[in-house]
Formats: structure tokens, sequence, C-alpha cells
């Protein structure tokens, strides 16, 4: 057997891969070797920073072994320490917040954008979901409190990419679908600020405007050629499984799987989100209110999905401890999913923050989480305290 390590810019369609020789940071290993079948399987390794692979040169096409396909999806194991992988997710969040700003003021003066630019981004998150889906996770707790439309769409696409790998969906989908969660929301941009931002219930007449931005969003998507299943998801994500949803009324298989997908994520998000005239409830209570208000209205199975995804305490969540002491959930304990990773922070006793330690609740039995809380609870300043003790 003749082997040569050769770098990523030079592997083809129709090599076969042995092992990976060298990465940028973290660990993919390749469970099965195989065929390289198609660029998509090439341009996947490079997103995860793979840099050079040790191919096989005298393998002829036609044998048994060789003839099998490098398993690209299933059997690429990514673990990059959440440390490593923070800061460009921070970065990433940051551009992300930039390119929503542009595609909102696109759309708010009738003129077209570069639809390569959201597309890659969308490319981006998915490969930071997987080289640590943990550090993006962190990244939409970062709430400021005048800037929730750019927020809330560019968390829905990290959040519904991170549902979509958590079904272990094909990563193409995982991209499309976190593009969706981008565009969601455009038309919202031509409601009034006084609707759109109006804190007590909405008119009959408001509502009635406030529902036309899917249809404003839609239009302008269709404008720019954007790829129509993309399009039907983006109209699908108020539409609800009794009938009762907007702007189509569809109902129960009228509605695609990923527009059901779309309307869970976008409602989460929207109840955890701050706004300029309340705070945000607690994912417990967000999950609560969608299992008990949506049984005719949400597809239930992707719901309780989509709950074991975001897991009982969703890493980026606040919790109060036993020791009355309040800690940010870092890490999930997929065995004892009551007992997380967390970084504890601020005493509820002295109402004052503390210097940071990591705690495994899941190895110390001397404290437990007594409940769910959120920043205004305390009046805790959680942006300050990610700047200053989270992220690198």
């Amino acid at each position: 057997m003749s082997v040569i390590t050769i770098g990523i810019e030079q592997l083809e369609v129709g090599m076969y891969v042995l092992e990976i020789a060298e990465q940028r940071a973290g660990t993919v290993q390749i469970k099965s070797r195989g065929r390289v079948t198609s660029q998509a399987a090439i341009d996947e390794l490079k997103r995860k920073g793979i840099l050079r692979v040790v191919i096989e040169t005298d393998v002829e096409s036609g044998n048994s072994t060789s003839s099998q396909a490098l398993p690209i999806h299933q059997h690429l194991e990514t673990t990059v320490p959440l440390t490593d992988e923070l800061a460009r997710a921070a970065k990433l969040y940051q551009q992300g917040l930039k390119i929503q700003d542009s595609l909102y003021k696109a759309i708010q003066n009738g003129t077209q954008f570069d639809d390569y630019v959201p597309k890659e981004l969308s490319t981006a998150l998915v490969g930071s979901l997987d080289r640590n889906p943990d550090a993006l996770l962190l990244m939409t707790k970062i709430r400021e409190k005048d800037s929730y439309l750019l927020e809330h769409s560019l968390n829905v696409g990290i959040l519904l990419a991170n549902f979509a790998r958590y079904l272990g969906l094909e990563e193409q989908e995982i991209e499309r679908l976190a593009y969706s969660g981008l565009l969601h929301d455009l038309g919202k941009i031509k409601v009034d600020d006084a609707i759109l931002h109006k804190p007590g219930r909405l008119t009959d007449g408001e509502m009635e405007e406030m529902k036309k931005h899917v249809t404003y969003g839609v239009e302008f998507l269709h404008q720019m050629r954007i790829d129509e299943t993309l399009i039907k998801w983006v109209s699908e994500h108020h539409e609800r499984l009794d009938g009762l949803g907007y702007p189509s009324q569809l109902s129960a298989d009228q509605i695609t799987r990923q527009g059901r997908m779309l309307a869970i994520v976008d409602m989460y998000d929207a109840l955890t989100a701050d706004r300029c005239y309340k705070p945000g409830m607690s994912s417990q209570k967000a999950l609560q209110i969608l299992l008990k208000d949506s049984k005719d209205k949400l597809d239930q199975g992707l719901l309780q999905q989509f709950i074991r995804c975001m897991g009982i305490y969703p890493v980026g969540s606040l919790v109060e401890l036993s020791n009355n002491k309040v800690a940010l959930v870092i890490k999930q304990n997929d065995k004892q999913p009551l007992r997380p990773c967390v970084r504890v922070f601020y005493s509820t006793a002295g109402n004052h923050y503390l210097p940071p330690k990591e705690v495994n609740l899941a190895t110390d039995d001397r404290i437990k989480i007594d409940k769910a809380v959120v920043a205004s609870d305390y009046n805790i300043d959680i942006n300050r305290f990610f700047h200053e003790s989270v992220l690198p």
C-alpha cells in the first residue's frame, strides 16, 4: 500500500482518504476510511479546519474496500474546547449582526443584497456549531434591548441549525435551515415602529398590520430570487397546525417539517429575548408555555425533540444554586441533565458578584440547582459578566 500526505487544497473527488494529518484546532477524526465522492465532502473538511490528509494512491476504483464512500457526515467527530471556539464564535456573531443589519436596510430601501454573503454566514455558523455548539449557544444569550430584530433572526438561525444537527439532518439542509432563520423576519422592517415595539396588546388593526410582515418578507425574497424552497419555509413560520395561523391559514400536512421547526424556534427565542419594554423569560418557562398553549398549534413530536435538544438547563441559561449563588450553565452533562457544568459568579445572599468559578455539578454532590432564573431577577448585568468573565 502506497500512501502520501497532501494539502486539503490538493484533495480531489475520487481520492481515498485514510486519516487526518493536520488541522487548525481541536480533534477531527475519521472513524471509517473511504473514497471522496463529492465536492461537498471536501468543502466540509475545509470548513472544519482540516489542513492536510493522508491518502492511499494505489487503490483501484473497482476494489471492494476502496469503493466505500467516505462517510463524511456521520463519521467526522469534532472536539474543540469551548475556550478555543469562543473567540471565533464571538467574532462570527458580530459579523452576523452586521450582515443582518445590511439585509434589513436592503429591504427597507428596496435595494438588492448579495445573496452570497448571508449564505456564507450560514455555512460559517454551522461550522462553528460543528466544532463546539456551546460557543455560539452562549453568544445567543448576550442580549441588547434595542437590537431585538437583528439578534432574533441571527439567534433563530443558530438555534434552528443546532436543532437540525440534533435531528441528524444532512449538512446541506442544516445550512439551508440556518439561512432560512436569518431571513425569516426581514419583513418586520416594513412594519411601523409604534406597532413593532408596542409594549401592550395590539389592537385588531395593529395585529393585521403586524401579520403583514410575513408577506412583506416573502415578496422581497421573491424579488431577490432566493431559493423557492427557503421562501416556502420562511412563509410558514407563523402558520399553525390548527389552521389559525397566518398568512395563508395552512394546516397540518400543508405545513412543511422545516416550517414547523422554524415556528418552534421562532417562538422560543421571542419568549426568551429581552425587549425594550420587558425582560425575557427563562428557557424553562418558555418551553412550558410552548407545551401548554400550543398543543394544537405546534408539532408536538418536533417540540419534544427540541426540548431534548435544548436540555433542561440550556447552555447560557442562569440557575440559582442551593448555596445561594447564581451560575451560568456552560456545558450540559448528557448522563445527568439536572447537573450541568456551571460557572458560579454571583451571591444572592450578599447581592454581589463573585470571582467566577467553574463547578461540575455531576461530580459535586454538595450543591444542586434550586431553580432557573433570569438576570433581571437580581439586576445582574449579564452582558458585562459575559465580556469580562466568559469571552476570551
